[in-house]
């Protein structure tokens, strides 16, 4: 008797369950960066941002960025928002809402919207990326935003399953 190829389609490796922790192992993962980014920016915790130059001191965490590091055709652009009040506050807000819906597995269409906005802006102020002509981890990360949220990966150890079941969400869809 031939013994045949297995199935993808009943292949234990392939199976959803395995697949649904891995994807929320990098939901976890990317809500970490971004909640990261916003702790060390609010408290100048040391890592990127010096204590001297946290938030809550008056630091701005748009000003040493967008003055210093933007190239390319938008340059001038991000030069001119650089440590503007409005921006600062528009990303700080931005980063806590993004990795705490990541972090929650709830709104995940909303994180992978805003995240993905988020993430192609700060990409487009350092054209052509470092490494590549083209491609850096800013896409990279867009890309996965889009995958956690078509793949439901907040209903695996995340309020996922909770956030839908919710009338409003249920009433309005583009809030999953």
């Amino acid at each position: 008797m031939a013994v045949s190829a297995p199935d993808a389609r009943t292949d234990v490796r392939t199976s959803a369950e395995p697949a649904a922790k891995v994807w929320a192992l990098v939901r976890l993962a990317l809500a970490w960066i971004f909640l990261w980014a916003f702790l060390d920016k609010t408290f100048g915790l040391g890592h990127e941002t010096p204590a001297d130059k946290a938030w809550l001191d008056g630091g701005s965490p748009t000003a040493g960025f967008l003055a210093n590091a933007p190239k390319g055709p938008f340059a001038g652009l991000y030069k001119d928002l650089a440590g503007a009040a409005w921006a600062d506050w528009l990303f700080m807000a931005g980063l806590l809402a993004i990795g705490v819906a990541l972090a929650l597995g709830i709104a995940m269409w909303i994180a992978a919207v805003s995240g993905g906005l988020m993430l192609v802006l700060m990409w487009t102020a350092v054209l052509p990326p470092a490494n590549n002509p083209f491609l850096d981890d800013h896409l990279i990360y867009t890309l996965v935003l889009v995958g956690l949220a078509l793949v439901a990966a907040g209903n695996t150890w995340g309020l996922g399953w909770w956030w839908r079941g919710l009338a409003v969400v249920r009433k309005y869809p583009f809030l999953r």
